[in-house]
């Protein structure tokens, strides 16, 4: 009797310590998850000076920050453009990152039109320590920027607005096109603007494998050029596939938060979005 007791008191303590070996699929993947690079594209506090976008950047909770070269920096640069940047003022960038713990590892360049521009680009890359550049370059200009890219070692992502914008790289075969042959040339896939665009955001992101660079992370209420922004998560991108594509494909770049709505007070939407793609499970 008393070993029949025993038994039956030993099997629950048994039970749990085998349930404790085996391994929780949602908890392998929350460490996975844990690694991606999340950050904000300053795109999204277009409206505010330098300064402000970092410090919103930071509380939004991120390591990283994408700029862009037409950003107007306020007072504190004496409300020159990016682009019009010199070396001290490079400094300062520099220091007011370190400043708020953030890293600015790639710039969207809007300003380049020829190869004189290129050049600025590139240099002003090299000053603040840029290691990718997000651009549109123009057909006829894929040579000189992949060679300049070479030559200053800072890649290109190729990021893509919505057909119906003009883009020629709004179609994952385009990238394809511009990339082949240019071997400083990669992918940022920009999930709204694929969407926006009638593509399916998971299939461009399959079409793209070895390529991609960065991402940037939007959602839109419906898969059309007028569709609107909304929060991350509340539209149209299967984001749970998303996730599963670029864990499949080993991707390890920058995922970019970029809101394009409630341009004066978005912060709420920034974090939410940071959030959302941080705690998404397969």
């Amino acid at each position: 009797m008393l070993k029949k007791y025993w038994v039956f008191m030993a099997l629950p303590v048994l039970l749990l310590g085998l349930a404790s070996m085996v391994k929780n699929p949602a908890q392998e993947w929350s460490v996975r998850k844990s690694d991606w690079n999340i950050g904000v594209a300053l795109y999204s506090f277009n409206r505010f000076p330098f300064p402000t976008t970092l410090e919103k950047a930071k509380t939004a909770g991120v390591k990283y920050v994408e700029g862009f070269d037409f950003h107007k920096l306020g007072s504190d640069f004496g409300d020159k453009t990016m682009n019009e940047l010199v070396p001290s003022d490079a400094k300062k960038v520099r220091k007011l990152l370190k400043q708020n713990g953030l890293k600015m590892k790639s710039m969207y360049v809007g300003k380049a039109q020829d190869k004189e521009g290129w050049e600025k680009a590139f240099e002003l890359a090299k000053s603040l320590k840029i290691e990718y550049l997000v651009a549109e370059p123009k057909r006829e200009h894929w040579d000189m920027v992949d060679k300049l890219a070479g030559e200053y070692k800072i890649k290109i992502a190729l990021h893509q607005h919505s057909r119906e914008a003009g883009s020629i790289y709004w179609h994952p075969d385009s990238v394809l096109s511009a990339i082949k042959n240019h071997p400083n040339f990669g992918a940022c896939g920009d999930l709204g603007h694929w969407t926006r665009s009638g593509l399916d955001a998971v299939e461009s992101l399959k079409k793209l494998e070895g390529h991609l660079i960065s991402i940037h992370l939007k959602d839109l209420d419906a898969s059309k050029q007028s569709a609107k922004d909304v929060m991350v998560g509340e539209g149209v991108i299967d984001f749970e596939g998303v996730v599963q594509e670029l864990q499949r494909q080993r991707f390890d770049g920058e995922v970019y938060a970029e809101c394009e709505h409630k341009m004066e007070d978005n912060l709420e939407d920034v974090t939410h979005a940071v959030k959302y793609f941080g705690n998404l499970t397969p």
